[in-house]
C-alpha cells in the first residue's frame, strides 16, 4: 500500500539523491530536497528545496519539520572525525522530528568486521536501527557505483587515455537510478521495514572492461593507463593542508587508507553479482552499458 506524506531527501544533489528526488516528484509524492546550496540546485518542478547541513545541526530542525519519511546519506569521509558525526546528527534530527520511515544509504557489508571502515559504518547504521528511535528503517548496502566512472570525464576531455587505479579488480557495480528506485519503494510502501538489502548490479566487470564499453558507446578507442599501487595509496591520503569540511571528499587518514587497500587487494568482496536488486525491483538491474548510454553526454 502506498503512503503519501512529505519525504525528505538528504544529499539531494548527489548521484542517488538526485535520481530519488526526480523519481518521487514524477510519482506525485511530496518531496523536500535538502542541500547545502538550495539556490543552485536544479530540481524537478514541485520539489521543495531547503538548506540543511549535517555539519550544522541547527540547520536540520527546519529541514526535518513535518516530514514522515527520510532518505539519509552522508558524504563525510571515514576517519575524518572520531565517529560519523554527520550520520549521528541526521538520525537524531529525524528522531526529534518524529519521522516514521528512514531509508539509510550505507555500504556493502555495513559494520561487519573490525577495521576503521567497519567500525564507522556500524555506528552509522546503529543510529538508524536503534529500537529506541522507533523508525521503520531500511538499510541499503551497495558496492561500487557505476557513476564512479564519471571520474574519468575530465581525462576523456583531454584525450583517449585514462589513469585508473586497480584497473583489473572486478566489481559488480550498480546504477544509482536502481538504488533510487529501491529507496523510493522503501519510502512509499510499507513492505521494506526492518530489512537490510545488500545490492549489486547484474555484471562483474573490471574498470578496464567498463572503459571498453564506454569507448564503444562514445565511438572512441579508449585506453587504460594503470596506476601503481603506491600512487593509488598516495591518492587516497588526507591532505594535511586542507582540513576536512562538511562532507567534502578530502581523502582519508593512514589507518583508513590501509583498510581500503586490504579490502581491495586481499579479497574479492563486491565482485559477486547479488540477486537482491532484481528481486526488489521485479526486473533485471541495469547494466553498465545502459548506464553509460544514459550518461554519454557527461563524457
Amino acid at each position: 500500500m502506498r503512503e503519501t506524506a512529505m519525504i525528505l531527501v538528504t544529499g539531494a544533489t548527489g548521484q542517488v539523491g538526485s535520481e530519488l528526488v526526480r523519481r518521487l516528484a514524477a510519482a506525485g509524492e511530496p518531496v523536500r530536497a535538502m542541500t547545502r546550496r538550495p539556490a543552485e540546485a536544479r530540481l524537478p518542478a514541485g520539489t521543495e528545496a531547503v538548506y540543511g547541513d549535517a555539519a550544522d545541526p541547527a540547520s536540520l530542525e527546519p529541514a526535518f519539520a513535518g516530514v514522515a519519511g527520510v532518505f539519509l546519506m552522508s558524504a563525510q569521509a571515514v576517519g575524518t572525525a572520531p565517529e560519523p558525526t554527520h550520520d549521528l546528527a541526521l538520525a537524531a534530527a529525524a528522531a526529534r522530528a518524529g519521522v516514521r520511515r528512514v531509508v539509510k544509504l550505507s555500504t556493502l557489508d555495513g559494520g561487519r568486521g573490525d577495521d576503521p571502515i567497519a567500525r564507522w559504518q556500524r555506528t552509522a547504521e546503529a543510529a538508524v536501527t536503534d529500537p529506541a528511535r522507533g523508525f521503520a528503517w531500511t538499510l541499503l548496502r551497495p558496492g561500487r557505483f557505476m557513476s564512479n566512472a564519471l571520474q574519468w570525464a575530465g581525462q576523456l576531455r583531454a584525450g583517449d587515455e585514462v589513469a585508473i587505479p586497480f584497473a583489473d579488480r572486478p566489481a559488480a557495480s550498480i546504477d544509482p537510478s536502481d538504488l533510487a528506485e529501491i529507496a523510493a519503494l522503501s519510502l512509499t510502501t510499507g513492505e521494506h521495514g526492518g530489512v537490510t538489502y545488500e545490492l549489486s548490479g547484474p555484471q562483474s566487470l573490471t574498470p578496464t572492461q567498463e572503459l571498453a564499453i564506454l569507448g564503444e558507446i562514445l565511438g572512441r578507442d579508449l585506453r587504460v593507463r594503470p596506476v601503481p599501487t603506491d600512487a593509488a595509496r598516495a591518492g587516497m591520503a588526507l591532505p594535511h593542508s586542507r582540513p576536512p569540511s562538511s562532507g567534502d571528499p578530502v581523502g582519508f587518514p593512514p589507518e583508513v587508507v590501509d583498510a581500503i587497500m586490504r579490502r581491495t587487494l586481499d579479497g574479492d568482496r563486491g565482485s559477486q553479482v547479488l540477486p537482491t536488486a532484481e528481486k526488489v525491483l521485479g526486473r533485471p538491474a541495469r547494466t553498465f552499458a545502459q548506464w553509460a548510454r544514459a550518461h554519454r553526454e557527461e563524457f
